[in-house]
């Protein structure tokens, strides 16, 4: 598998692009798992949309999916140079820059929308971010996302109680640390959140670690421009809410903020995955009746 993404990586950036929309078109034709729970996510999540506008959404969506996960192999076996050379625009950079220079230590809160691996670049210019990594169970992709990870300047701490302190101790040096907190997480490690206008089951480590360090909260993204030739950075200053003692405004603010940044490009969020498994009630989206 190594030997194959490594291959894949060699074509230019545009041909796995035109290869991305292909597999989207027999995807969306076939309706294949990631169509089908696409679907069911954006018909959940804009359910004000008609027919007609969801399911425009649903075929944009998944052609974008098709297309990051081609473009993550492309970027992940170039030089960080390549990415940087990716990117356009980047709004927002001061927010960054501000925030570093105050040590009190950055969160970055980073959706599953867009091309949220070319952003692990264009941080390692700025710092050296401390990054949670689950290994893959795959040896040969383990090894290739190593070799990407490495290559950004990240120091990688394990998806456990060990990296939470670890990460704790970065941000009270004033380090940054980034964090894809749209993931379903273990019962142990949510609350119920409104997240799409449903009550679903939420992660609580980013509102733990600002209402105990006190850090600084901001929003990365990194959205692809329509004609498929670059990418812009979207930088911003989340509310001071998440950085509340109360976990339950803490973390109803912080999914409300994400919502809001993958509303800039909503074909862009990686909608085939299970968010909506458990909402309040122990209520599965997925599960037929």
């Amino acid at each position: 598998m190594y030997l194959i993404l490594k291959i894949i990586s060699v074509f230019p950036l545009r041909l796995l692009q035109a290869i991305a929309m292909m597999a989207a078109g027999l995807i969306y034709y076939f309706n294949l798992s990631i169509k089908r729970i696409t679907a069911i996510n954006i018909k959940l999540a804009y359910p004000k949309l008609s027919s007609a506008e969801q399911e425009q959404l649903i075929k944009k969506s998944v052609q974008s999916q098709c297309l990051s996960y081609l473009e993550f192999i492309k970027c992940w076996g170039m030089p960080p140079n390549y990415s940087l050379n990716l990117l356009k625009n980047v709004y927002g950079e001061t927010v960054l820059t501000d925030t570093l220079a105050n040590k009190k230590g950055v969160i970055v809160v980073v959706p599953h929308f867009g091309c949220w691996e070319l952003l692990n670049a264009w941080l390692s210019v700025y710092t050296a971010p401390m990054i949670m990594y689950k290994p893959n169970k795959n040896k040969g992709i383990n090894r290739y996302l190593l070799e990407a990870r490495e290559k950004f300047n990240a120091t990688l701490v394990p998806t456990n109680e060990t990296g939470i302190r670890s990460i704790f101790k970065h941000l009270k040096h004033g380090g940054l640390t980034v964090i894809l907190p749209d993931h379903l997480p273990k019962p142990s490690g949510g609350i119920y959140s409104a997240f799409f206008g449903k009550k679903t089951l939420s992660i609580t480590l980013v509102s733990k670690l600002a209402a105990k360090t006190q850090c600084n909260i901001i929003g990365l993204s990194c959205i692809r421009s329509p004609n498929l030739r670059y990418f812009n950075i979207h930088c911003q200053k989340l509310p001071d809410a998440i950085l509340s003692q109360d976990l339950q405004h803490s973390v109803d603010c912080l999914n409300l903020s994400m919502q809001n940044m993958i509303e800039q490009a909503p074909e862009q969020y990686i909608w085939s995955y299970k968010r909506f498994r458990n909402c309040l009630g122990n209520v599965n989206m997925y599960r037929k009746e």
